[in-house]
Formats: structure tokens, sequence, C-alpha cells
């Protein structure tokens, strides 16, 4: 990982002031966090950053994060999903350089890019060197595999995707580093401690390396495969399966008929995933406590699912069958406090709902150009 070769490549660095913007989950090689590898090793680490879901990484989805003192490390944590998205400029003055290692799920609306963009733009401001500390891409580093709409920025820029990549996009956070280093902030002194050994070709399944649960909601490797798909049901009234053990992997609703659901569904002859029919009582978010009914999904083929396009067909068959009850919904998180728009957000287009409804999305194929663009910042 970038932080082992971090620890070994810049020992001649150790008495500066670091800042860490990280989470529990940011581990060496071996097991070991990478704030406390970091002290272990004589780094002069100053303060913790930490993003959604807190420095424990089980802060609740959308929920607002408090600033604190880490109990491993003593360290005092400041908040970027709290008051505040991006670092104030006291955060980080007393700073020498300031470091990034955060374990990513490869989605666009996963919000530890958007952090990671919004302290580009502050050291970019302040004129202290960035470290990113890259790590694998859990979806892989298939560029042909990657998935659209590309972001309208104009229109559709938040939190959950604030410039144009695809929702699947198929690249390291060091990657989207260089290339928006590149492309909006050439004043930042960015430098990337690339990953040792990785091929972006090889599918997380089929490698040796274990998936470590990011955030509360993606437990293992199969649900990261899924999120980009089932990740878009937040934008409508159905239970994206918060409230159970298996949160995007299943999904349900009080009014779904789920052996006739499961039969459309599997009509649609998707590729790489198949489903059953379920039944299950959330014991939180929407439905609380109401027995619903839906589908649990299988990945079957991690190199032909493409989740996006899975995503979109599945509400677009749930806005055919419960025309009534298939409605946009509210989501309210500490980024976007009046929950408006989340599904416009998630899809990165105005309209969303509508243009699904009518089959008038934008293209879901971008690789090609996606490709291209990102050509001159791959690292593996």
């Amino acid at each position: 990982m970038g932080i082992d070769r971090f620890i070994t490549g810049f020992e001649q660095q150790q008495a500066k002031r670091w800042g860490l913007v990280t989470n529990e989950v940011a581990l060496t090689s071996t097991g070991k966090r990478s704030r406390q590898a970091l002290l272990d090793a004589g780094f002069n680490l100053i303060r913790l950053f930490a993003p959604e879901h807190g420095l424990g990484a089980m802060g609740a989805d959308g929920a607002r994060q408090l600033d604190g003192v880490d109990a491993l490390t003593n360290l005092p944590i400041v908040s970027l999903y709290g008051d505040k998205m991006a670092p104030a400029p006291e955060d980080l003055t007393d700073l020498d350089a300031v470091l990034f290692d955060i374990p990513d799920v490869g989605c666009r609306f996963y919000t530890y890019l958007w952090t990671l963009t919004y302290v580009m733009e502050r050291c970019a401001s302040l004129q202290k060197p960035l470290f990113v500390l890259d790590r694998p891409n859990p979806l892989g580093g298939d560029l042909g595999r990657s998935e659209g709409p590309m972001l309208d920025e104009n229109q559709c820029s938040s939190f959950i995707g604030r410039w144009s990549i695809p929702i699947r996009h198929s690249c390291t956070l060091g990657e989207l580093a260089l290339y928006f280093a590149a492309t909006r902030l050439p004043e930042l002194d960015v430098k990337v401690i690339p990953v040792k050994n990785w091929n972006r070709l090889t599918t997380t399944a089929s490698s040796s390396w274990t998936f470590i649960p990011t955030s509360p909601a993606i437990r293992d490797l199969e649900t990261a495969l899924l999120y980009p798909g089932t990740g878009l049901l937040e934008g409508i009234f159905i239970n994206e399966g918060r409230g159970t053990d298996r949160p995007f992997t299943c999904f349900g609703a009080p009014w779904i008929n789920s052996e006739m659901l499961a039969n459309a569904f599997t009509a649609l002859k998707l590729p790489g995933v198949v489903c059953q029919p379920i039944r299950y009582i959330p014991d939180s978010s929407i439905y609380q406590g109401e027995i619903c009914q839906g589908l649990q999904f299988r990945v079957t083929d991690e190199t032909h699912f493409r989740p996006v396009h899975m995503g979109i067909e599945l509400i677009r068959l749930l806005i055919r069958l419960y025309p009534d009850q298939v409605l946009e919904r509210r989501y309210y998180t500490a980024a976007n406090p009046d929950g408006t728009r989340h599904l416009d957000k998630l899809l990165g287009i105005p309209g969303a709902f509508s243009k699904i409804c009518a089959d008038q999305l934008p293209e879901l194929n971008v690789e090609m150009d996606w490709k291209q663009t990102m050509k001159a910042h791959l690292l593996y």
C-alpha cells in the first residue's frame, strides 16, 4: 500500500509537522492502523482529519460528525463531515504537509473522493504539499468497465459528485488526484505514493487482497460491486437494505410482490447478476418495522456485471410495475440538509427520474472517452 511505501521511503522527512486525513480502516499491509504506523515509525503527526462516518468509520450515513480526540493516538481530530467539509485555513497553517490515506470503493457518489478534493483545494491555496497514499480500487481498474453517465457540473454538483467523472470510474484515488491537479489545481504540490504489485486488470475477487469494510453499509466486496447500481435506490421510495445485515445487496418495500418482481427482473437477462425473492423487516431507515418484500442480489460474474446499468434498469422496472408507489425521495444528510434532488445528484444529471421513465438518459458507455481522458494520469 502507499502507506507502507511512504513509511519506508520518506524517513528523512519524519520531523516535519504532518497532518493526516484518514479513518480506522486505513491499514498497512500488515494490518496496523496507518496513523499508529506513522507514529511508530517516528513521523511527527500533529493532527488527524476524518471524513464521513468519522475516524472510526462507523458513523451513520449522512450523519454530522464532531471534532474530537483519537483514543488510540491522543491526537486531535478535525471532522470534515460536520460544520465544514474542507479544512479551515487555521487547521493547516501550522503544518508542513498533509497526508491522505483512506480506502475507497470506486464509485462517484461515495464521499471520500470529494473530501480529497476539498483537501486538495485547501492545500493548494495555502501552498501546503499533499501526499496521497494510494490504495487499490476494490472494483478493479479496468477502464473498459467504467460506467456513466458523466456528471453535469452545472446542475448536479454536490458532495456526492463535485466534478465530472463516471459513476464507476475504475481509477484509484491517487490517479484521480493527479487528474484533478493537472486539470483544476495546477498550483498544487501533490505527490502520489503508488501501490506496489497491483495490476489494475486483476479483479479483487481473484486476488489475495482482503476487502475491509469501508463504512457501516459497505461490508464486503459483493456489496461494493453492487453499490454503484443499488445505491441509486436511495433516490426513490425504496428501502435499499439499510436496517438489515445486507445493505445494498437487497431492497424492498411493503407494496412489492417479490415473486412477480423476481420473475420480471430475471426476464431482463442482465449479465453477471441473479436475484431471489425475499421478505424482511428493516430495523431502521425507510419502512422501519414494516414487512417488506423485494429482491436479494448475487453477483455471479464480476467481469461482465455492469452495476449502474442494472440499477437504472431496476428503477425503470419498478416504475413500470408500481407507478403509483415509485416516486422520488428526499434523502437528508449533513451535506444535503433539505434532501432535495438526491436522485439527480446520484446519477449526476438533472431531471433523472423523468429521464429514466422516458428512456432518455445520457450515454452509460463512456469507457472510450474516459480512457482517453485518464491516459496521462494512470499509475498502473
